[in-house]
């Protein structure tokens, strides 16, 4: 039986904010139980960017299934999964390892299956090759969808705004491209084994040393300078080849906030707000992530910072040398929201004396940044996408 108090503990990275369960996924939240969480998350993101949910009411075996339907995915052959493939500006569909680059530079190393609506018209989903992955995957994004308007719901309580005031900018989500540009997406992070990596590279170097000695007498004329700026020349590719591959690349959501559902831990990093230092986030089983975006940011004046995050490859070998699994629910308002700070009630911002007077001298210079600021959601991201996905 859950406990019907709010639950928050400050952890070493994370605030975790405890739901009850399962109103989480009901339609119609508790008000009262909105209102507890509310004031936990603002608090928990205004700090941090981040919190981790827990008696959310969405199952971890339901969860683990999603999983089971990814893996039997990416094991169809390599033909059967490019029908699938996300195409031009569209951003429903598969994306193969190596195809994304978040932060401009290191291929992200990773299967992905983007949906971006339920409806049965929407873009297509592997129902053929793999019986049951439709119905499914839409009952879990679903679940996903209504924990994400109870948060939403939260949020505005715990700025002091309206009760419906984000839920209103948010009507669309998972009806289509063309109304919203939330995704519901599974990821796959497969095992990177070293003799697949580093050492393939060495002994392919190997090889071609030995096809260019093939006399029985070795070949010494070359003289030994020439020789070490080969040696280096190869140790660097080998370098620069590995740090062009990563598990995710640094960046910020684009939206109003993400929900991350992962099976184990495995490489996640956050920077948290007023640091450089990037912080290891550990795994609870079950739980799952929240984390503020960009145009959530900016609504706020960046009073709660969209938080910068990656998936380095893990050290320890018995981490990098396992697959890894995760859920994520990207929410982002309806394409046609204009997107501008909010006029804050003052108490939700701060109550410092000290930080009003900051206001009050710096209000030409921040109305002039928000009036350049003002674009709608679509424009946002789409203009990510291109960043992301530039060759």
């Amino acid at each position: 039986q859950w406990s019907r108090e709010l639950v928050t503990t400050v952890q070493h990275t994370t605030n975790v904010v405890s739901l009850v369960a399962p109103t989480g996924t009901e339609e119609c939240p508790i008000r009262s139980v909105v209102n507890r969480v509310g004031h936990q998350l603002h608090k928990a993101l205004s700090e941090k960017g981040i919190a981790l949910l827990v008696n959310h009411g969405i199952s971890e075996d339901k969860m683990k299934q999603a999983y089971g339907h990814l893996d039997d995915f990416c094991k169809l052959s390599d033909n059967t999964k490019e029908t699938y493939l996300r195409k031009g500006e569209t951003n429903h569909g598969y994306i193969k390892p190596g195809q994304e680059r978040f932060d401009g530079k290191s291929k992200d190393i990773r299967h992905t299956f983007n949906i971006c609506t339920l409806r049965p018209e929407g873009g297509p989903l592997p129902d053929e090759p793999l019986p049951g992955f439709r119905e499914h995957i839409s009952d879990l994004a679903t679940d996903f969808k209504r924990l994400s308007a109870l948060l939403l719901q939260a949020l505005a309580v715990g700025m002091e705004l309206p009760y419906g005031y984000f839920l209103e900018k948010h009507r669309h989500i998972l009806d289509g491209e063309g109304e919203n540009q939330s995704t519901f997406r599974l990821l796959y992070y497969p095992p990177l084994i070293e003799d697949d990596g580093k050492n393939e590279l060495l002994r392919g170097t190997c090889k071609y040393s030995q096809q260019r000695c093939t006399k029985d007498e070795i070949d010494l004329s070359l003289p030994e300078d020439y020789r070490a700026k080969v040696r280096e020349q190869q140790e660097q590719e080998e370098h620069d080849q590995q740090q062009q591959i990563t598990r995710c690349g640094a960046h910020c959501d684009y939206g109003t906030f993400t929900l991350l559902a992962q099976d184990s831990e495995g490489g996640l990093e956050v920077k948290l707000p007023g640091t450089d230092r990037w912080k290891r986030v550990g795994h609870l089983p079950g739980a799952i992530l929240i984390n503020a975006g960009e145009l959530l940011a900016t609504w706020t004046g960046e009073k709660i910072c969209a938080l910068q995050h990656r998936v380095i490859i893990p050290q320890e070998e018995a981490i990098r040398t396992r697959g890894r699994h995760s859920l994520a629910f990207f929410v982002h308002p309806d394409n046609c929201i204009s997107i501008a700070p909010i006029d804050l009630p003052a108490s939700s911002s701060s109550n410092s004396l000290d930080s009003d007077e900051k206001k009050t001298k710096g209000r030409k210079k921040s109305f002039k940044t928000a009036k350049s600021k003002i674009y709608n959601a679509y424009q946002h991201v789409q203009r990510r996408f291109k960043e992301t996905y530039a060759s």
